[in-house]
């Protein structure tokens, strides 16, 4: 077995996101995040605190997100949740940015917004990954995004949240790479189902998968 085989539940963030989300929902998400030693689980805001009372002890990291889905709420709004978040316990905060002021090209509001988000989540010791919802960008919005937030200290750049009309592709991943410092991660998300889909994300410079099929594409690489 080579090493993307055995290494990849390392890469993933194992994600649960769904408005209808329950306790039993979160304790099993959690289970297998300590079973299969994913780097992180993702879940809504809601249950950061009970995912950190569920994965104590354990290397597994707490994702949630901000501003999540649509990204349009006020910046005051995502600072209150980011504050509500490290409260709870999480250790990195997955933030959607303003796209509504993209597309009016509001970078001075957008670079305001990633600035004062990265300094909160910083000033906790945590990670910032800004998911940029790649698949409602033209290449060029996508390159201004690498452009306008490398320079502010984000730790991720991040392709998707899995609700817009179309998630992570190997070409907006790609384009990501080539446009970032080596040192600003990337991590790929939305219908990433299969190992195969996992491994093309990787090859093209993604460092960490978010999904919920996780457990599958463990299983797929383990029969290979």
């Amino acid at each position: 077995m080579n090493t993307m085989h055995s290494n990849i539940a390392s890469y993933i963030d194992h994600t649960i996101l769904k408005p209808t989300t329950t306790i039993s929902d979160i304790e099993k998400l959690c289970g297998e995040a300590k079973q299969y030693s994913f780097a992180a689980v993702c879940v809504p805001p809601y249950y950061v605190k009970l995912a950190k009372d569920l994965l104590t002890g354990t290397p597994v990291k707490i994702a949630t997100v901000i501003g999540f889905p649509f990204g349009y709420s006020n910046i005051a709004a995502k600072q209150l949740e980011i504050t509500q978040a490290l409260k709870d316990g999480a250790d990195e905060l997955d933030i959607v940015h303003n796209i509504a002021a993209l597309k009016n090209g509001q970078w001075a509001l957008l670079e305001e917004e990633i600035g004062s988000c990265t300094r909160l989540v910083h000033h906790a010791g945590k990670k910032i990954k800004v998911i940029i919802e790649s698949g409602e960008l033209t290449d060029a919005e996508i390159i201004a995004c690498c452009a306008h937030y490398a320079p502010l200290g984000i730790d991720f750049a991040k392709t998707s949240t899995g609700y817009a009309s179309s998630g992570a592709s190997v070409h907006a991943v790609r384009l990501m790479r080539e446009h970032l410092p080596s040192h600003i991660e990337i991590k790929a998300s939305g219908g990433i189902r299969s190992f195969a889909a996992a491994q093309e994300m990787i090859a093209a410079g993604a460092t960490r998968i978010g999904c919920s099929a996780s457990v599958q594409i463990v299983r797929e690489a383990a029969d290979q």
